[in-house]
């Protein structure tokens, strides 16, 4: 699928670029001399050190906010632990209170039934 093609490759003086050749250097290539590829690869080192800057300066933003939304996460967690607890704590009173409704219900109607019926039970409240 991928074939190399040496002809190609030995038609053309590839020169490998190197920082360290001198810059006064005489011979001119195809972006004039030698000092302005230093330039050039100069400008593209200092481009990429900028670019791995703001790299590193969103990478510490993300961290800092991955750590609040931890440190947040937490602290809902500790809230919904301790409202769950009330919550089961309002259920068992709620248990409570019905529980006692339905036995005052319950000895309401067997008053009402030992003194006779509803309308002098009535007349016995409103002595």
């Amino acid at each position: 699928m991928f074939s190399t093609n040496n002809n190609r490759d030995r038609n053309h003086n590839y020169k490998p670029l190197s920082i360290a050749e001198d810059s006064n250097s005489d011979s001119d290539g195809e972006y004039g001399g030698v000092g302005e590829e230093e330039d050039f690869i100069q400008r593209q080192i200092r481009q990429q050190q900028m670019e791995l800057k703001r790299q590193d300066d969103g990478l510490e933003l993300l961290s800092e906010s991955a750590s609040r939304l931890g440190t947040l996460s937490l602290g809902i967690s500790e809230e919904l632990g301790h409202q769950n607890k009330m919550l089961d704590e309002m259920e068992d009173d709620l248990e409570k209170a019905a529980t006692d409704l339905n036995i005052l219900s319950k000895k309401t109607k067997e008053l009402i039934k030992r003194s006779g019926g509803k309308r002098n039970f009535m007349i016995i409240l409103g002595m």
